[in-house]
């Protein structure tokens, strides 16, 4: 059992709490929608849209798939809670939800102050 303060064990104690088993859940479907190099392109392309939000008319002609196949890969990304969307007339439009985003990178990220924290770049002047 992993010991949150280090007390009688030989690793130190823990930074942050591990992920419980319904956050693991939520990740894992996060992670399996990103699994996929067209919903990455996806999200990709969304996230760096000015104005913040984009067609699916905008979306299709960067791919060689069809019109439905890339509104099912964007039904996957809002279903794993990455982006929303909103029906304007005849098109939808997708923008990229923060929140889930952020909490990835804050998954991700190491503590500062930590072995391993150190930029490969931190002795290179700027």
């Amino acid at each position: 059992m992993l010991s949150q303060d280090g007390a009688g064990g030989c690793c130190p104690g823990l930074l942050t709490a591990p992920l419980d088993e319904d956050q693991a859940e939520t990740l894992a479907k996060v992670f399996k929608a990103l699994g996929d190099p067209v919903r990455l392109r996806l999200l990709s392309m969304i996230a760096s849209r000015a104005g913040g939000e984009v067609c699916v008319c905008d979306l299709t002609p960067a791919f060689d798939l069809s019109q439905p196949t890339i509104s099912h890969h964007l039904k996957l990304l809002k279903q794993a809670g990455l982006i929303d969307s909103e029906r304007r007339g005849t098109w939808v439009y997708y923008r990229l939800l923060p929140e889930m985003t952020d909490r990835l990178a804050a998954i991700l990220t190491r503590p500062a102050g930590r072995p391993g924290t150190e930029s490969a770049h931190s002795g290179t002047a700027a």
